[in-house]
């Protein structure tokens, strides 16, 4: 949902520009790890192949999840990491997980500390889809299901905000939070009939739930 931000305040947005993604730790995956040969190559196979008739949405977004897919499991490659890939259209995105192997666990480390390397991932990911397909990428990336895990935290936060806005009908500031979990709580607004904005800046960036 596109938040309703107004100077000073910042509209908020899951796409490239929305994270300024923090640098890999050295323990996890390295930024570079060979990333311009991996994009090379697909950049020469997002290039390949023209189709004459006009590509759905759908069919966009499922070519977004096979290149992340590709770039991400030569990312492994190279980090010599366990990890499968699972790939889906959540809504107006591409959703890309990577997910337990049967060769072993996915690396918590590709998580990190709340959520900065998989931030940094995401990005990283989004970069390599964009130098591929020429447009712009709003991918959505999970590991090891932490963002599944700390969606259902959010939601019971955001309810319990939703419920004293409606009980008191004065407004709420919630604590800061992630663009991920910002874009959660103000689904659940929308969903509840009230109104939802975010301010502040990062790492401060919050939302402040209103009444109707």
């Amino acid at each position: 949902m596109t938040e309703q931000d107004t100077s000073p305040v910042e509209q908020d947005s899951c796409s490239v520009n929305e994270s300024s993604a923090p640098d890999v730790p050295a323990q996890g995956v390295e930024p570079d790890v060979q990333a311009q040969g991996v994009v090379k190559d697909l950049e020469a196979e997002g290039k390949t192949g023209g189709e004459s008739t006009r590509p759905t949405t759908t069919s966009l977004l499922e070519r977004e999840g096979e290149v992340a897919a590709d770039f991400l499991e030569q990312l492994l490659d190279i980090a010599d990491m366990d990890g499968d890939i699972d790939v889906d259209v959540d809504g107006d995105r591409a959703a890309v997980a990577i997910v337990d192997s049967e060769e072993g666990r996915v690396s918590r480390r590709l998580v990190g500390s709340d959520g900065k390397v998989l931030e940094a991932l995401q990005e990283l990911t989004r970069l390599a889809v964009q130098a591929a397909t020429g447009e712009r990428s709003r991918l959505m990336l999970d590991v090891a299901g932490y963002r599944a895990e700390r969606r259902a935290a959010v939601v019971t936060v955001a309810q319990a905000a939703i419920a004293v806005v409606k009980s008191t009908d004065e407004k709420v500031a919630m604590g800061p939070m992630t663009a991920f979990e910002r874009k959660v709580v103000h689904d659940e607004v929308a969903a509840a009939g009230l109104v939802s904005e975010s301010e502040g800046v990062e790492p401060q960036r919050h939302v402040v739930i209103l009444p109707a």
